[in-house]
């Protein structure tokens, strides 16, 4: 005679007895296959900068590209806007904070790799219609935060070929990851 526990058991147990084949075969009849274009919006670029997009920015043209769409949240010179309330992170500064009792997390001192301030930009901000940036204007404002915190020059135009060759000041400050699955993204 079995308990009511038992009887619970068992019928948990018999759900895991189903093989895993069973559950791809099983067809809702709504939605449709995701598209290409669908993929697109999905994406990351990781270190070594595979998948960045055509284009190349400056400084001069990022300053301007900036003062339109960065500037209410992180601030004219790039100093954040915490105090407005509005939370905008400070950007540059701060190199060798990282191991004090105040560390100042930005772009110049934390980042290890330039591509990963353009994936951010370019999936995130701005902060009221992430996204919406042209890969251009992206290039641009990575330039000029680049510039400004004095790790590029305020003249280089960086593209999808220089960009991952830009050293950031604390490239060497983090542990390497020993997850093998990571090296799918060599």
């Amino acid at each position: 005679m079995f308990t009511r526990s038992a009887a619970i058991l068992a019928i948990s147990l018999a759900g895991l007895s189903v093989p895993a084949t069973a559950y791809a075969q099983i067809h809702y009849g709504f939605g449709t296959a995701a598209t290409s274009e669908d993929l697109a919006k999905f994406f990351s670029i990781p270190p070594n900068g595979s998948g960045l997009p055509p284009g190349s920015g400056t400084a001069a043209e990022g300053a301007k590209v900036y003062a339109e769409s960065c500037a209410v949240c992180h601030g004219d010179k790039l100093e954040g806007n915490p105090a407005k309330g509005i939370g905008g992170d400070k950007l540059i500064g701060g190199r060798g904070t990282l191991a004090t009792k105040t560390p100042i997390k930005t772009v110049e001192s934390y980042w290890p790799y330039a591509t990963t301030l353009f994936d951010y930009i370019k999936r995130t901000m701005p902060f009221s219609a992430p996204g919406s940036l042209s890969d251009v204007q992206v290039y641009s404002v990575v330039a000029y935060i680049l510039s400004q915190a004095n790790i590029i020059k305020p003249t280089e135009t960086i593209s999808a070929t220089t960009l991952p060759k830009i050293e950031m000041p604390n490239h060497n400050g983090f542990e390497p990851d020993p997850r093998p699955e990571l090296d799918l993204y060599k």
